[in-house]
């Protein structure tokens, strides 16, 4: 049920393969540069390379088209890092974002950055508008505000570029089935009139 990815077009008139083809990973459950250990997060850009984030692994490994192995270009600390890479998107300069639950923060990689800067959260887990509770999932929109699905806050959170705190743009009511309310949000996503889309994991 997650949603992911930025600006999704694809034709009303589309054709799908019958059979699907392996594009990352296949090589069984491991930290070796051609598996993973619990896919989390996906993303594909425009020249069709995927990244992924690799739960297990504490990493985000990025595949070439056509390639047999991937190549890390988040973290790669392994199995027993304390984080826990989710969600992730990337923006239209190629800049990554990455959800890591553990440590409560999204944080963006400009290319070829190893460290990433912090564009929400990272204040702790808490329900102030400076934090997050296990974050799950992340979108950015054209003017760079991060979008972000709050799990254990049941709610979602926008922090605009360069912003101190967010704001709740869908639940915050506590956890529930109301129209005001969520339970244990997701996968989110938002159109270009700012409509706000998510996966409410919780309530079928």
């Amino acid at each position: 049920y997650p949603l992911r990815g930025s600006f999704i077009d694809i034709h009303p008139n589309a054709k799908w393969q019958q059979n699907g083809l392996t594009v990352a990973g296949g090589n069984g459950r491991g930290n070796e540069l051609n598996q993973f250990g619990i896919s989390h997060g996906l993303y594909v850009d425009n020249d069709q390379t995927v990244y992924v984030a690799d739960l297990m692994g504490a990493r985000v490994v990025q595949w070439k088209l056509g390639a047999t192995s991937g190549q890390v270009v988040v973290d790669g600390n392994g199995h027993g890092s304390e984080t826990h890479h989710l969600g992730l998107t990337m923006d239209e300069n190629g800049s990554l974002y990455v959800v890591d639950a553990e440590n409560n923060e999204v944080r963006r990689y400009r290319r070829g950055e190893s460290q990433g800067t912090v564009v929400a959260g990272g204040n702790e887990s808490g329900d102030r508008l400076d934090q997050l509770d296990y974050p799950q999932y992340v979108f950015v929109d054209r003017n760079h505000s991060v979008y972000v699905s709050d799990y254990h806050n049941h709610r979602v959170m926008k922090w605009m570029e360069g912003a101190k705190q967010g704001i709740v743009v869908a639940g915050g009511q506590g956890k529930g089935n109301e129209l005001t309310q969520l339970s244990y949000p997701q996968g989110v996503i938002v159109d270009q009139l700012g409509t706000v889309y998510v996966a409410d994991s919780d309530n079928d």
